[in-house]
């Protein structure tokens, strides 16, 4: 995937919701995710977790199969077992580590955003989202997005793709 094959499409929902400026600051965002190469970079580092997923997995499998049940040759049962189980545990880990890289890559294509269209720009469309989140036919729409205008907290916090609507405008304000 190349940079300058890129698509950056708008929906007309985007466009009545929007002002211009909100709309512009929106694509502003989106084109710094193109230009950070961050779907190519988050596709890398969901394989290369993967990898470790399976690798930690099949060695706890084979170290619970050789030393606890004493399978001498070939695998047993426990190799087996073990290793779908440690699979599940090390795959939510791993979810957690790519989590966080998305939650950081919206911190930075914000900023982008903000050097293309403009601070006040940016803060008044992540304003209008986190107004929009509010209306009660919208939520589960943004959703599948991981867009919330409700701040995560706990264990759900380390599950999300997106930071709260309420940081990312803080670190808008606060330059950062």
């Amino acid at each position: 995937m190349r940079r300058d094959n890129a698509l950056v499409a708008v929906s007309t929902g985007l466009l009545r919701a929007m002002n211009r400026d909100e709309a512009e600051a929106v694509l502003g965002h989106e084109i710094s995710h193109v230009a950070n190469g961050d779907m190519v970079t988050l596709a890398l580092i969901q394989g290369v977790v993967n990898t470790f997923v399976i690798v930690a997995s099949r060695v706890v499998g084979h170290l619970v199969d050789r030393v606890v049940f004493r399978t001498e040759r070939g695998h047993g049962p426990a190799f087996f077992i073990t290793s779908i189980a440690a699979q599940m545990v090390f795959g939510i880990l791993a979810s957690i580590i790519v989590f966080w890289f998305s939650r950081r890559r919206e911190f930075r294509a914000d900023a982008g955003g903000s050097s293309l269209a403009g601070r006040e720009k940016m803060v008044a469309a992540l304003e209008r989202l986190q107004k929009s989140t509010t209306l009660p036919h919208l939520p589960d729409q943004m959703a599948a997005f991981g867009i919330s205008g409700n701040a995560g907290q706990g264990l759900r916090r380390l599950f999300m793709t997106h930071p709260p609507l309420e940081e990312r405008i803080e670190a808008l304000r606060r330059g950062r």
